[in-house]
């Protein structure tokens, strides 16, 4: 398989470490600079048989690529509105609204809200907001059309919940290739390894619905269990310190050339 992979990534600092895996491997690949407002992926080659990594311009762009295999995952089964029909309750933020982020949000005094980017993952990080946090971050945003934003960008709003830890798995053909905890919470005990009730729930995830070959999902463990925190296109997911690079890519060559 050949990889497209995008040198312009800025915000993941392990993003070198899929060169790294590359080379060890020996499989073809060729890095390009893309930005931000490409409208295709200037790059000709004669193959088929490619898989792209980067950001989410990358990804998105690649659609357009249609005889590409696997090309890129974006949208499809990604979308909270496919996905949440069969996860369910499973899902951290299960209940939510959607809404254009220029509409006012309702507020109660001291509440706090986890809002994220709705169909545009990458446009904003999502995170908790205070009311006046939120109308801050949208004021500047809009004022200053960072990031593709505009009055029209759809946002995801539920209610703050507390984790205890979070971890990212990396997901081929149905089995989970790499995990590694990204984020604990207060004294929470720190573990090397994604515990075994973490897996085996994210197993029994997949088994419900296997929701693309590839693909990245995200647990956390909460009070009332572990639960997913969202579903991310591998194509656009960024790498942990503590994920085995080598690992993910030699599966998606393996899976993907045969």
């Amino acid at each position: 398989m050949f990889f497209l992979v995008q040198a312009n990534v800025y915000l993941d600092p392990d993003h070198y470490k899929i060169f790294e895996a590359l080379e060890e491997l020996n499989i073809d690949y060729k890095v390009i600079n893309l930005p931000p407002s490409a409208e295709k992926i200037d790059f000709e080659t004669d193959r088929k048989d490619v898989f792209v990594y980067g950001s989410v311009t990358i990804a998105r762009l690649a659609k357009q690529n249609t005889h590409w295999f696997p090309g890129s995952f974006y949208g499809g089964n990604h979308l909270y509105e496919v996905y949440s029909q069969f996860y369910g309750e499973n899902l951290l933020n299960h209940r939510i609204s959607v809404l254009k982020i220029s509409e006012e949000l309702s507020w109660v005094a001291d509440e706090k809200k986890f809002i994220k980017p709705y169909n545009e993952a990458k446009i904003f990080t999502g995170k908790v907001f205070t009311e006046t946090e939120w109308k801050d971050f949208v004021f500047e945003a809009l004022e200053n059309h960072s990031n593709r934003i505009t009055e029209q960008s759809l946002v995801q709003v539920s209610e703050a919940k507390y984790t205890l830890k979070e971890a990212r798995l990396w997901i081929v053909d149905g089995q989970i290739i790499d995990g590694g905890y990204y984020k604990f919470n207060d004294n929470t005990p720190f573990e090397e390894k994604v515990s075994e009730e973490g897996l085996n729930f994210a197993k029994d995830m997949i088994q419900l619905y296997n929701l693309e070959k590839a693909f990245v999902m995200d647990i956390c463990l909460t009070d009332e269990g572990w639960k997913i925190v969202e579903i991310n296109c591998i194509n656009s997911s960024g790498f942990y310190p503590n994920t085995n690079v080598k690992s993910v890519i030699k599966a998606l060559n393996i899976y993907f050339s045969n």
